[in-house]
């Protein structure tokens, strides 16, 4: 055991969720209702990483990529899954299309870093691969969500002004290119503005836990900065091919702007 690592105890855990009366007492204050599901939410989140955790423990053993492969799907999938139920519009298929986004961007960019970058031997190595790839996802899912989200809201608010496009002989990609560009801007931004401050402003997870863990801060911030080019470029990826996506089910070949294929999600407003 690396001398400098601390070990928290599940004592120690349950002290740390005493953090979480500031939360309750500011809900009960001020009426918030937000009570149970804060509760819900911390009970869900420390259950979920310590069943993960006796499960990573389990696969670094096995020292095999079946496994490996698995839990990389599985958490595409649930990351697809996520990145459409964050969003107040649906079409058909849309998360088939979210599903081959988040997969297509986040395997292609971090296959690409494993195998020609950090150059991880062997190729399925969980102890860098699914960390890593879980980071990747997260960041993807969230650029996914808020691209489809702006251009699916684009669509529907400015459909006048797309139709009299279209009626003037405009093509499907001319009068749907500005709500692209809008959408695949609006979803670059929390990753431009926390690679703006990181290092001044924020310490990322991932170099305070490998600095906790024992290793040199210099090491850790190379593998940070990886990893940040790998999130840039797996969310870019990614929004990109969903908004292309969204755009070819919501203008047919005829040239025409398909809103009646969107509906409202249940519980939007």
């Amino acid at each position: 055991m690396n001398p400098g690592y601390l070990q928290i105890s599940l004592g120690q855990l349950a002290l740390a969720a005493g953090l979480l009366a500031v939360n309750l007492g500011l809900s009960f204050a001020l009426k918030l209702g937000i009570e149970r599901r804060l509760v819900v939410a911390a009970v869900r989140m420390s259950v979920q990483l310590l069943l993960i955790g006796y499960v990573l423990e389990w696969i670094f053993a096995l020292d095999h990529p079946a496994p490996v492969l698995a839990v990389a799907l599985a958490m595409a999938a649930m990351a697809g899954s996520a990145a459409v139920k964050r969003t107040s519009h649906r079409f058909a298929g849309i998360y088939w299309d979210s599903l081959v986004s988040v997969l297509g961007a986040a395997f292609l960019v971090s296959g690409v870093a494993f195998a020609g970058i950090i150059r991880v031997e062997p190729w399925y190595e969980p102890q860098y691969v699914i960390p890593m790839l879980g980071m990747v996802l997260g960041n993807t899912l969230n650029g996914i969500s808020l691209g489809l989200e702006n251009f699916m809201e684009g669509v529907a608010e400015r459909r006048g002004f797309i139709e009299s496009q279209l009626a003037l002989g405009a093509s499907r990609w001319e009068a749907a290119h500005p709500e692209i560009r809008r959408a695949l801007r609006v979803g670059m931004i929390p990753t431009i503005n926390s690679m703006m401050v990181m290092g001044l402003v924020s310490l990322p997870g991932m170099m305070t836990g490998q600095i906790l863990g024992g290793v040199r801060p210099a090491d850790a911030v190379r593998y940070q900065v990886v990893i940040m080019f790998m999130i840039a470029s797996a969310t870019a990826l990614g929004m990109f091919c969903v908004v292309l996506l969204a755009f070819r089910r919501l203008f047919d070949a005829q040239h025409r702007l398909r809103t009646d294929r969107l509906v409202v999600a249940s519980g939007s407003k």
